[in-house]
């Protein structure tokens, strides 16, 4: 059975079947990487408009432009955090799914995206298995999270925050943490966050105090050991 065959199927057995053609809108600042979720979406949804935007502040600019289906969302943004755009999308469409594609493995950021207001998480390694498949549970109300991620970030949960001290951290703490720990300098990052050296100083001061360490050092050595470098 095709894909196209399979979603009409689903979209039959849906209590509720949503109205056709989706409006996706693809949120990735790599042009390749954009082209080719566009063709798997748009060879397993027939008719779908496939949107493609890259940054943050043109996908919040255009959330008004269409009737969107599902908001596909890259979590490394040019202009910012993809967890901020997906705050943002929340106060102004709350109702609006949104389905996190991310490089970045599960373990490190899917907690913080379902705390977020994520309606899914999918990581780029699976996205040619699980893409399509996600935005279709998506677009009929649903949620697609994975039962090993959903364990994890159970576990998570209940485990000491004294073995994770990264888990206290807020999402702009937590993201100048894993900054620092690929060698930027807070020059870099102030740059890069369109932040004044200063705010980031004041930042890496937080995450120093809330992990009770003393110097970058301390945190690169941390980020590396728990795979929270960038």
């Amino acid at each position: 059975m095709s894909a196209t065959a399979r979603w009409d199927s689903a979209t039959r057995d849906e209590a509720t079947p949503r109205p056709v053609p989706l409006q996706v809108m693809l949120v990735d600042d790599h042009p390749i990487v954009r082209r080719g979720l566009r063709d798997l979406l748009a060879d397993a949804f027939a008719g779908a408009g496939i949107h493609e935007v890259g940054s943050g502040r043109e996908a919040i600019a255009l959330l008004d432009s269409y009737a969107w289906t599902v908001v596909v969302l890259d979590l490394s943004l040019p202009d910012g955090s993809g967890l901020d755009v997906l705050k943002r999308i929340r106060e102004v469409r709350p109702r609006l799914p949104v389905l996190i594609l991310s490089m970045h493995s599960a373990d490190q950021f899917a907690q913080r995206a379902i705390a977020a207001g994520a309606s899914g998480y999918v990581t780029k390694a699976a996205a040619d298995t699980e893409l399509v498949a996600a935005v279709g549970r998506l677009a009929c109300g649903g949620k697609y999270f994975a039962a090993d991620l959903l364990e994890g970030v159970a576990v998570r949960v209940h485990s000491d925050l004294d073995d994770r001290p990264h888990e206290r951290l807020s999402d702009r703490e937590y993201q100048v943490l894993r900054m620092i720990g690929s060698g930027q300098t807070v020059s870099q990052i102030a740059t890069a966050l369109s932040l004044s050296v200063k705010t980031v100083s004041t930042y890496r001061a937080r995450v120093l105090e809330k992990m009770r360490m003393r110097t970058n050092a301390e945190l690169t050595y941390y980020a590396v050991r728990h795979g929270l470098a960038e």
